[in-house]
């Protein structure tokens, strides 16, 4: 059980010596007994570090920075000042004309203090130092201070106590004096010193060194050493068989009219939609299929001899089959040129020329069925208007027919002007029948029997009129009129007419729709034919080689930098 520390009173004591100067008051000392301070010059005073000046200013905790001076004081150095003299005004005046820099004077007073002596004043510090015959600028002092520095750190850390946080139950432990200067270090042993850290960091820099080749080497080289083996001594090689072709569409009307069609026509845009289709087609598992149908696609890289990176299964499935597929055929469309170029591969140069044919050969077929359509969709309806207008003529010349069997006459206007020359015909001798009357009935005497002649042969001849004239317009024997047969026979052949003009006018369409079908029919024209390749394409040994070095330089580059980044971010 631990009982509650006691308050602590602190009581300020204020020594009955006269006050020290404004700009550097002492500190009282722990001690009873007090070292009286050295003579301060007037002119130190403005080189004097300001300190406060309240009423605190003889308190000190243990271990802080006014104790250490404190204690400084109460026990200066033997031959502080007896050596060397108070200083006058003169010489620091002299000091102070150099013009030495506030860093150069922190550095003559840690110098100073460092070889026991005890300056009044930074200028002081820079005085006692030359008469010693130290130069208080050296770069060798100041590596000696930072060695010194790093070793009382050291020390103070190895002797601080450890904290406890349970409270306090013993009176705490005055913690010992300031350390006796250390013994100035002569050149050969700074030499020494020096020697000693540079072997340090050449060391350090030695393992650094080793540590990043280790690492280079087990993420960097061996891979790429690994990779470079199998391509060099593993991989299978590869035949490649080049094709170039495009997709050409005849010249059309439209091509040569304006509008998009006449700016189009011409140019490689006019069939970008075929060619991307034909490259979508190549690409698919339909001509995959079909490719290993006919000429075992599949067999042919499930051999033992191909190396197991590329190597099929002999029950691989079809869609490791057609990743393969897709690794060896290479194939790209230009449309600024449009051209289709193709790359196949193939374990030996005849199997690659001859897929290369294969797929060029269902290129061609897949055109002509995109054309075939097209033409079809063109010449459908005028065909079937030609047919349809060729019936109708054939109706119309059957109704024609049947009609002029059915009255008995092949042609009407034949028959009527037939009975209107026989009407004039009669007419004729009617009238000379009625002249010879009226010249026998102008006798004094006329003939009786000449007179009943002519008679008879008026009423003859009017009634065969008669009936001529009736026979044109009225029926006999319920057989139709020759106005109502003409007239039948005259819409008949008119109908006939039309539909004969109709069925020209059919036909030229129909021939129209074939020009115009085989104008939109597609080509597949060879730019370079496959020839059969005589030396192995792939693997590309020392370019794939080099591009897994710098992918794995870059991984173990990005990976360092940011685990640095991670690691600086976590300890700051």
């Amino acid at each position: 059980m631990t009982t509650t520390p006691k308050a602590r009173k602190f009581r300020i004591r204020r020594s009955d010596a006269p006050h020290p100067a404004p700009g550097r008051p002492e500190a009282q000392a722990p001690r009873p007994q007090r070292a009286a301070p050295p003579p301060i010059a007037p002119e130190d005073l403005l080189a004097a570090p300001a300190e406060p000046e309240d009423g605190f200013a003889d308190f000190a905790l243990p271990g802080s920075p006014a104790a250490a001076r404190k204690a400084q004081a109460a026990n200066p150095a033997p031959e502080a000042g007896a050596a060397t003299g108070a200083a006058t005004p003169r010489e620091l005046a002299a000091i102070r004309a150099e013009g030495l820099t506030g860093r150069q004077l922190r550095m003559a007073r840690r110098t100073a203090q460092k070889h026991g002596l005890s300056p009044g004043s930074d200028f002081d510090a820079v005085r006692l130092l030359r008469a010693r015959g130290i130069d208080p600028f050296a770069p060798a002092n100041a590596l000696d201070l930072v060695m010194e520095e790093t070793q009382g750190e050291a020390a103070g850390a190895a002797n601080a106590a450890p904290v406890s946080n349970l409270p306090a139950t013993t009176r705490p432990v005055q913690p010992p004096g300031p350390p006796a200067a250390p013994r100035p270090l002569t050149a050969d042993q700074r030499a020494a010193e020096i020697m000693k850290v540079q072997r340090d960091i050449a060391r350090r820099r030695r393992k650094r060194l080793v540590l990043m080749a280790s690492r280079l080497g087990i993420f960097v080289l061996l891979p790429t050493l690994l990779v470079a083996y199998y391509f060099y001594m593993v991989a299978t090689p590869l035949y490649a068989t080049n094709t170039e072709f495009v997709i050409q569409k005849a010249e059309s009307s439209s091509s040569s009219a304006g509008g998009l069609g006449g700016l189009l026509g011409g140019s490689s845009f006019a069939t970008v939609q075929e060619s991307i289709v034909v490259q979508s087609y190549l690409e698919s598992r339909e001509a995959m299929l079909r490719l290993d149908e006919e000429l075992g696609f599949r067999a042919h890289f499930s051999d033992p001899t191909v190396d197991p990176l590329v190597r099929l299964a002999p029950d691989a499935s079809v869609e490791d089959v057609y990743a393969t597929y897709r690794n060896q055929l290479t194939i790209g469309y230009d449309p600024t040129e449009g051209v289709i170029k193709m790359e196949m591969l193939a374990t030996d140069p005849a199997t690659s020329q001859a897929f290369s044919e294969a797929l060029i050969r269902y290129a061609e077929e897949r055109v002509d069925q995109m054309s075939q359509r097209l033409r079809e969709d063109q010449m459908a309806g005028a065909r079937e208007s030609y047919e349809e207008a060729e019936t109708r003529v054939a109706e119309a010349q059957a109704r024609v027919l049947a009609l002029q069997e059915r009255r008995g006459v092949l042609s009407a206007e034949a028959e009527v002007s037939t009975i209107f020359q026989q009407i004039s015909t009669f007419e004729l001798e009617l009238q000379q029948e009625r002249l010879r009357l009226a010249e026998i009935m102008a006798a004094a005497r006329p003939n009786s029997t000449r007179v009943q002649i002519a008679e008879n042969n008026i009423a003859r001849l009017e009634t065969l009129l008669a009936e001529l004239r009736g026979g044109l317009t009225e029926t006999q024997t319920g057989d139709a009129s020759l106005a109502r047969i003409q007239s039948e026979l005259l819409i008949a052949q008119a109908d006939l007419e039309t539909r004969q003009m109709m069925l020209s006018q059919a036909l030229q369409n129909q021939e129209s729709a074939r020009i115009e079908a085989n104008r939109q029919s597609l080509y597949l024209s060879m730019g370079v034919f496959p020839v059969q390749p005589d030396r192995a394409a792939y693997p590309r040994a020392f370019e794939n080689t080099l591009l897994a070095f710098l992918v794995f330089a870059g991984i173990y580059l990005m990976v360092t930098m940011t685990v640095t980044i991670l690691r600086e971010q976590v300890s700051s």
